[in-house]
């Protein structure tokens, strides 16, 4: 039997909603940033030789060379089904769909006679690609990666993905790669993969922002990295993964069930919600978490993740998007009668799922959003992946001498207003040469 068990929302003071919606504290966060910033600074120092001691220490695995070379891609593509082939690009052309309509344009405007302003769409020049493979290889999110930075255009596309074992990457993953039209790939993982992408290697180039999801010590390396101006950007804060199912009376309990249990399946510390304004659904949804659980494989991992997982009871549905909220899910599953009349009252989540026959499994591969998503309550200020994240918008602006004697003026006076002369005397020096010179 699971742990859950069901809480009345309106019986909760203040405090204790605030505690019932906390997520579990990063264990040792302070600790691992430390250990983490070790690997970082020894890789920035020594570059591959640093790489090959890690990954012999902490993948189990000599390898001389870390780039997947041609008969490696080879290999993976004959270790895949026919049928998972159609697959990866099935996903891969319902991902492109959807991202190459998320190309943003360059503008131009006239603001005031005389004075243009534009923006410019440029791609990133360099980007790294972090697909794991902890406890499952995830090709998916090398799709989801790898789409995105090919319809931005940007030139340098690397992705790293820790080795098998063996010393081969995951097939899959390679496949997915090569299908995107990525054509560098390292056997690197962990925050020896990051501080590599970051700062390069005589093996591995150097990029100029880091996505992906990963492990705490890829999270950790990732703001390492990000916080240092030699170092590169990162994609997103994350955390452990999430979801929160709104479900009413017409919920199917065996579905919500399913649905929470998918999630949980990702790691222990993942973790899984469910609002609800039924009682009789919410009793019937644990036990059908119980039923479901026993017949899981990851059975384990999931009903770790489940201890640290809630059941609310609401009095409607408005309190149930209140609750949805204030939380700010990474994956929000709205298994109710009409989930588009309260598509409306959505604010904070990573990616929104609506209905009953939408399980946050077709957002994880194939329905054409994107995955990687913000986690651990940053959808209150980040928004999912996209296509916008691999450019840069570059605005310009040009203003001749007309434009400059009509609004130079204002500029002047706003200078001045804030005791910044030198900026007032750069617009008092052309105006005079266009007072002189009847350049207006």
């Amino acid at each position: 039997m699971t742990a859950l068990a069901i809480q009345d929302w309106t019986s909760l003071d203040e405090a204790q909603r605030a505690a019932v919606l906390r997520r579990p504290a990063q264990r040792e966060a302070a600790s691992l940033l430390e250990r983490a910033g070790r690997i970082v600074s020894d890789v920035r120092e020594r570059g591959d030789a640093a790489l090959r001691e890690y990954t012999e220490r902490l993948d189990k695995v000599r390898l001389e060379s870390f780039a997947v070379g041609a008969g490696e891609f080879a290999a993976a593509e004959a270790a895949l089904t026919d049928e998972q082939r159609a697959a990866l690009r099935r996903a891969i052309d319902t991902v492109t769909r959807f991202h190459e309509q998320q190309r943003v344009a360059p503008l131009s405007i006239e603001t005031s006679p005389g004075v243009v302003c534009e923006r410019m769409i440029v791609p990133l020049g360099a980007v790294g690609l972090y697909v794991p493979a902890g406890t499952a290889p995830l090709p998916s999110t090398a799709i989801m990666l790898a789409v995105p930075a090919r319809i931005a255009g940007c030139p340098v596309r690397v992705l790293c993905t820790p080795p098998r074992p063996d010393g081969t990457a995951d097939p899959a993953v390679l496949v997915a790669a090569r299908l995107c039209g990525i054509g560098q790939v390292f056997k690197l993982g962990g925050a020896q993969a990051v501080a590599a992408m970051a700062y390069g290697t005589a093996s591995v180039p150097k990029v100029d922002k880091i996505f992906g999801p990963g492990n705490s010590w890829v999270t950790a390396a990732k703001q390492i990295v990000a916080a240092d101006a030699d170092g590169a950007a990162l994609d997103m804060p994350a955390g452990p993964s999430e979801v929160l199912v709104v479900a009413d009376q017409s919920a199917r309990p065996a579905f919500v069930a399913a649905d929470l249990l998918a999630q949980a399946e990702h790691s222990e510390d993942a973790q899984v919600v469910l609002v609800t304004t039924s009682r009789a659904v919410a009793e019937a949804c644990i036990a059908e978490v119980d039923r479901q659980l026993e017949q899981l494989p990851r059975r384990a991992i999931a009903a770790r993740s489940i201890a640290e997982s809630r059941v609310l009871l609401v009095p409607d549905l408005a309190t149930a998007m209140d609750v949805s909220n204030r939380y700010a899910p990474e994956h929000l599953i709205l298994q109710i009668a009409a989930p588009r009349d309260w598509l409306g009252r959505v604010r904070n989540a990573g990616s929104v799922f609506l209905g009953a026959w939408t399980p946050e499994t077709m957002g994880d591969y194939c329905s054409g959003t994107n995955h990687v998503l913000p986690t651990y309550g940053h959808a209150r200020a980040y928004s999912g992946l996209g296509v916008a994240d691999f450019v840069k918008r570059v605005t310009v602006q040009e203003v001749t001498p007309r434009g400059l004697n009509d609004l130079g003026r204002t500029a002047r006076t706003l200078a001045r207003l804030e005791s910044l002369d030198a900026h007032a005397n750069a617009v008092s020096v052309r105006l005079d040469v266009i007072e002189r010179e009847s350049l207006a």
